[in-house]
């Protein structure tokens, strides 16, 4: 992860602890003292900072900040700005309905490269790690790096499907399930391994899918850090480790709780005090399971 790609993550982070203690003008005021430098992110903050404004009663604000990022090549999914309830007050609006009309027709999606890091010594098995909605590979890479030390190879997979230029997530199976494949078919030093499918929040889910599914390919087993889970598929796979870790904090605890019935054999683990977010003592949880 390059200097500019932490200061947006720390940026974001900083956004949503005002956001959460419903101090919207402030955060609106942050994204626009810290957004020098991360012009890569624009349509984002853009986006950031019309939620902020809409929140806060300032409709006429919100769609002056789409408006002059859409004009400068910005673009959004239409499910982004329709169906984003801080963003309610603009939905009547026809110069809003033009944004939107815009916008759908500069989307695209972007495959890119898996990440692949090999073990020191010969690998007992790959784990393929899903990045959470709005990161990439390289966080992944970040988050799951402690698989080299037991012996994993570790192939990070970055989701094809933008819901803006800089933000990817996993929405569709079908979808997610190429983008497996196509990096499963690069990382040819990790063929014929025992495959772990790993993810965190929106790649949990993706990797909770894939495990019960067998798609693109069956896996050994699954780690799911705070699993954004939705619907599951039917059907299961023998699976081993079958884990999820949760925060005791994070608001899909309830959902996850709530599927347990239909995660036979999964463990899950729920952490005291923890939001939704990585433990710092995440390496000692990914060894007690590999």
């Amino acid at each position: 992860m390059d200097a500019s790609e932490l200061r947006y993550d720390d940026l974001v982070d900083r956004v949503e602890v005002l956001y959460y203690d419903r101090q919207y003008r402030a955060a609106a005021d942050l994204v626009d003292a810290e957004s020098d430098g991360l012009e890569a992110w624009a349509a984002e903050l853009a986006h950031l900072k019309a939620c902020l404004l809409g929140v806060s009663g300032d409709a006429d604000g919100a769609l002056q900040v789409l408006r002059e990022a859409s004009a400068a090549g910005g673009w959004w999914r239409s499910t982004i700005l329709t169906e984003d309830d801080d963003l309610a007050g603009l939905q009547d609006r026809p110069e809003f309905q033009e944004l939107v009309r815009v916008s759908e027709t500069r989307v695209t999606d972007d495959p890119a490269p898996p990440v692949i890091d090999l073990p020191d010594q010969a690998a007992v098995g790959v784990v393929v790690a899903l990045h959470g909605a709005g990161q990439t590979a390289s966080h992944a890479r970040r988050d799951w790096g402690g698989v080299l030390e037991h012996g994993y190879a570790l192939v990070c997979v970055q989701s094809s499907r933008r819901m803006s230029p800089m933000y990817r997530t996993w929405p569709d199976r079908d979808q997610a399930a190429a983008d497996i494949a196509a990096a499963l078919t690069e990382a040819q030093a990790t063929a014929g391994l025992p495959v772990v499918a790993a993810g965190f929040s929106a790649g949990g889910r993706a990797a909770v899918d894939w495990a019960l599914t067998g798609r693109p390919v069956p896996v050994a087993g699954v780690l799911a850090m705070a699993p954004a889970l939705r619907d599951l598929p039917a059907g299961a796979m023998p699976l081993s480790p079958a884990t999820i870790w949760i925060g005791a904090e994070d608001d899909l605890l309830a959902t996850v709780e709530g599927s347990a019935d239909q995660l036979k054999g999964f463990t899950i683990e729920r952490i005291p005090g923890l939001g939704h977010a990585f433990p710092a003592d995440f390496a000692d949880r990914l060894a007690a399971v590999l």
